[in-house]
């Protein structure tokens, strides 16, 4: 049995923890609360999520790449790091890993002018991202390594894997040797 003083101890202890976890549940977003306004099957970002599309000026990598990565996407960022994005600013329909993983996922490519796969076949890239339209955990990102296609061996990039804990608007960036490329996409089902 507890004396008086101990007693008003354990009061006090459990009603702080329960107030310190009322408080950090209140901060969370359910996962459907989340995704809420996300799953839409229309693929059109809302107006609040400024989704990085391709400028008046685009970014063209210098040779040898091409000019554009594919006839729907297009190239961001500076010569020093750059990726490719859907002109729409969307990527919908993303798999998950694996059945049993409820994240959405997307491959993403990086380049970076002089970049030699053989000089670094684990790259020191790493991508972040954070949901700017809702709380979500962190975009979680696999280790960057070296590829390259057969048939463009002197084209070699760093590719990661992304797993977007929900839908909505992301903002995500690449880091690479002190040089930085943010954008913003919009994730939906």
């Amino acid at each position: 049995m507890l004396n008086p003083t101990g007693a008003r101890m354990a009061l006090l202890m459990r009603t702080s923890t329960l107030a310190t976890i009322f408080l950090w549940a209140a901060t969370i977003e359910s996962p459907a609360l989340a995704q809420r306004g996300a799953t839409s099957g229309s693929g059109t970002p809302p107006a609040s999520c400024r989704v990085t599309k391709p400028s008046d000026a685009p970014f063209v990598p210098p040779l040898p790449y091409s000019s554009a990565p594919w006839a729907d996407g297009f190239w961001f960022g500076t010569p020093q790091l750059w990726t490719a994005l859907p002109r729409s600013g969307v990527w919908k329909g993303l798999p998950h890993y694996t059945p049993s993983d409820p994240t959405f996922r997307q491959k993403s490519p990086w380049w970076r002018e002089g970049y030699r796969r053989h000089a670094s076949p684990e790259s020191n890239l790493t991508v972040t991202g954070e949901r700017v339209d809702a709380v979500a955990p962190a975009l979680l990102s696999d280790h960057a390594n070296s590829v390259w296609e057969d048939s463009q061996p002197d084209q070699p990039f760093m590719m990661t894997g992304l797993n977007f804990p929900t839908v909505g608007c992301w903002r995500v960036t690449g880091h690479y040797a002190g040089y930085d490329v943010s954008y913003v996409v919009w994730i939906t089902q």
